[in-house]
């Protein structure tokens, strides 16, 4: 497989969706939000007990989440497994910077902080949360200003 650079990795979907056939992912989406609320996955009292280390569940879910990728990349790079287009499926090579560690900390503050990460907020305004809608303005508001400052910040 041809190792390519991070920044050719983009993995732009070359075929065109009509805005039907992109219902599948509201309805993969909604099943996810349910299921993040059925198991506590969105719970701010489950975010604040990991962090306190109070609690293995969340550790858990995050675990097998990270061996459920780690097997799925595996078998996708051996079995050379494409999208349901038929479009190949390309790996970036990863380079550290100390930006990772810069922006894994304001991740996980801001995690700490609010109570979710960006994927359950969704979920938690959803579930009758309307107070988590700041949250979700705030992580728009660091993506946003992410995108200004990128150029700037620590490579």
């Amino acid at each position: 497989m041809k190792e390519i650079s991070e920044e050719e990795a983009t993995n732009h979907q070359q075929t065109t969706e009509s805005f039907k056939s992109k219902l599948k992912y509201v309805l993969v989406g909604i099943f996810f939000g349910i299921v993040f609320v059925k198991a506590e996955i969105v719970s701010w009292f489950r975010i604040q007990e990991m962090f306190r280390l109070q609690s293995f569940h969340m550790y858990g879910v995050i675990g097998t989440a990270f061996v459920v990728a780690a097997i799925s990349t595996l078998i996708i790079k051996k079995f050379k497994i494409k999208t349901i287009y038929g479009e190949d499926v390309v790996f970036g090579k990863s380079v550290f910077h100390k930006g990772n560690i810069i922006g894994g900390l304001l991740f996980g503050f801001g995690w700490a902080l609010t109570g979710a990460c960006p994927g359950p907020i969704y979920g938690l305004i959803g579930s009758g949360f309307p107070v988590f809608i700041v949250a979700l303005a705030s992580a728009i508001a660091g993506t946003y200003m992410y995108g200004v400052f990128k150029e700037r910040l620590p490579h």
